[in-house]
């Protein structure tokens, strides 16, 4: 029976692909409003706002970065980068410094000191995911490392080119 059922639905393996890809998808949308919403509590006990804490992280990860890099790489406009960056140095959690290769230029680099208050704020999600990441073995967590990193790296695009296009007025 099994096989005239298959005989009969030639498409059930690409169907149950793109089943499993809608769910991944709908997955990865739960996670970001998750993150989201924690992200938000997490903003609120240390006076970020959750735009501040984006970019505080952006420049956590890929910095120093110049101010028109931050706003590339958030998509925001620059003005905005100007006033999120005011309040993040005002607060405390990063600093502007001449660039040592042009001294016109300016780098936004994240201050270490502070970290500390983040890290045992997302202590309980990061503790969880230990835990999740324990269940896999070496080549499963290859393959999310592997997945993960491109799926940001289609969100960079897509934030990029969602950008571009309202710089051009699109």
């Amino acid at each position: 029976m099994e096989t005239k059922l298959n005989e009969a639905r030639p498409d059930q393996p690409e169907r149950r692909r793109r089943r499993a890809g809608a769910e991944i998808k709908r997955t990865l949308r739960e996670l970001n409003n998750q993150v989201a919403l924690l992200n938000n509590q997490v903003g609120a006990r240390v006076d970020l706002r959750p735009l501040d804490l984006d970019c505080l992280d952006v420049v956590a990860i890929h910095g120093p970065l110049s101010p028109s890099e931050l706003a590339r790489r958030s998509g925001f406009h620059p003005a905005t980068i100007t006033g999120i960056l005011d309040r993040l140095e005002k607060s405390g959690w990063i600093v502007r410094e001449r660039d040592a290769a042009d001294r016109r230029a300016v780098r936004v680099r994240a201050l270490p000191d502070r970290a500390g208050e983040l890290f045992h704020l997302y202590s309980g999600m990061n503790d969880s995911m230990d835990e999740i990441f324990a269940d896999y073995d070496d080549a499963q967590l290859a393959t999310l490392v592997d997945f993960l990193t491109r799926a940001a790296e289609a969100g960079r695009t897509a934030t990029t080119d969602l950008s571009e296009r309202a710089d051009q007025g699109a």
